[in-house]
């Protein structure tokens, strides 16, 4: 998956809730998910592939993983077809 930024609320246990957010700092970065043997992942990644950031967390502790979409988009323009 990708997009701009990726917040992620983790349960921290007797503290409550942590929220953490990853954002596609530069221009031509992006910020992609990845779910790997109850691991989440998350990476700032350049144009190339090259990841400059990356964030990991139990998959067991993550509430809620909330992508917001690329601001290219333009909310009159179509739906891409599915």
């Amino acid at each position: 998956m990708k997009g701009d930024r990726v917040e992620i609320v983790i349960d921290a246990g007797g503290e409550g809730t942590r929220t953490y957010e990853v954002v596609a700092a530069r221009a031509g970065r992006r910020v992609e998910v990845a779910t790997r043997r109850g691991v989440v992942e998350v990476s700032e990644v350049t144009r190339t592939g090259t990841p400059v950031r990356t964030a990991r967390f139990m998959a067991s502790r993550v509430l809620a993983l909330v992508e917001y979409p690329n601001s290219d988009a333009h909310p009159d323009d179509p739906a891409p077809p599915t």
